[in-house]
């Protein structure tokens, strides 16, 4: 039997597919993995999940008690904030981080009283007039400045998911933003520096990540995916969204399907390049108004939505808007999830829950990777 402080649980709920990974502490090739069925109907999320629960408690023969949640949303938003403080000249500590970040974290809790501070992402340490990326050791510092990414999800969505694993006795011990750790993940395994975006389709809201090499620059959320393409076509043929689901995601390899249910595959072909154009369009345009830069930028294309892209008739838009498609599945979604909680992104904040006190403070401030 594995002893389940060497298990850590991860859970990426979709929209629209859940898929879940234990990982063994002790044996990093020993993993087990579960995805569901594609859904649209969430009147039996809590049972699906369930069913996903006991499944991996029966492959590491033994019972989970906490996971990390991997939650995604149209509503989800990051705000940036710069912070300064004058000091005495002394060595700089991670006390007066610890300060400053706190004090913007304060802000953030004041004017988004709905939203859940999912990270902290520190892109800059301006002192004494010299930008830093990373805190230096042993520096004297007389003023500070800096550059904070907080990335946020909506409370009522955190507790919507916390109370389904809570009736089954499980702990949420973190949450993470699914479309930041996939897209930190992805990047550190393409190799990618410079102006680079992520562009992480989904079947409610696509979600569009900038970097400048390790700096987060934007998190932008456009509220369209891959089921308004399902729904033009289910309005145009007036028929149902299954059926029209069905169809988006077979039209190029199936041509029985126009005879099947009485249409043009021509039709569909312009409803769906169409969307797809759209929703390309209006992400470039995100990525070109939250970072200045001249000339072509490098996008990679990812979630379940993309994947409409990979076909002869689509995939023409990868070259016309030098983009790469990043094909995704259960495996390297839940390790990104993985990645992130060890440490991938060196510019996180962590931040360490304490016991309550008979002051009743919940929390400590922060501790900064080294």
């Amino acid at each position: 039997m594995i002893n389940n402080r060497n298990l850590q649980t991860f859970f990426d709920c979709g929209f629209s597919k859940i898929r879940a990974a234990v990982f063994i502490k002790n044996n990093q090739n020993k993993v087990f993995y579960e995805e569901s069925k594609f859904f649209t109907n969430h009147l039996n999320l809590n049972l699906e999940i369930q069913k996903m629960i006991t499944s991996l408690e029966s492959n590491n023969n033994e019972y989970i008690d906490n996971i990390n949640l991997m939650l995604d949303s149209p509503k989800m938003l990051s705000v940036g904030i710069s912070i300064s403080k004058k000091l005495d000249g002394s060595i700089l500590s991670q006390t007066n981080i610890q300060f400053l970040i706190q004090e913007a974290k304060q802000q953030i809790l004041k004017y988004y009283k709905n939203y859940n501070i999912t990270h902290i992402i520190i892109n800059n340490y301006k002192i004494d007039g010299v930008n830093y990326s990373y805190l230096p050791n042993e520096i004297k510092c007389y003023f500070i400045s800096l550059d904070i990414l907080f990335i946020c999800l909506p409370i009522d969505l955190v507790r919507y998911f916390k109370n389904i694993f809570s009736k089954s006795n499980i702990l949420v011990k973190k949450i993470i933003c699914s479309s930041y750790a996939k897209s930190i993940n992805y990047k550190d395994n393409l190799s990618l520096t410079g102006h680079v975006s992520f562009i992480d389709l989904g079947f409610n809201k696509t979600s569009v990540i900038s970097y400048f090499n390790d700096n987060v620059l934007s998190l932008d959320v456009l509220p369209i995916g891959g089921n308004n393409i399902t729904k033009d076509i289910s309005k145009i043929l007036e028929i149902d969204l299954e059926q029209a689901e069905h169809i988006k995601n077979n039209y190029d390899k199936n041509l029985k399907l126009s005879n099947d249910f009485n249409f043009s595959s021509e039709i569909i072909q312009k409803v769906i390049l169409a969307r797809i154009q759209e929703i390309l369009e209006l992400c470039i345009k995100s990525i070109k108004s939250n970072i200045s830069i001249q000339g072509q930028f490098k996008i990679v294309l990812m979630g379940e939505g993309s994947k409409i892209l990979n076909n002869q008739y689509t995939n023409k838009f990868l070259s016309l808007y030098n983009m790469v498609l990043f094909e995704e599945n259960t495996k390297n979604i839940c390790q990104s999830g993985f990645k992130l909680e060890k440490g991938l992104n060196k510019k996180e904040i962590i931040v360490i829950p304490k016991k309550q006190t008979k002051h009743g403070f919940f929390e400590k401030l922060f501790h900064l990777f080294g």
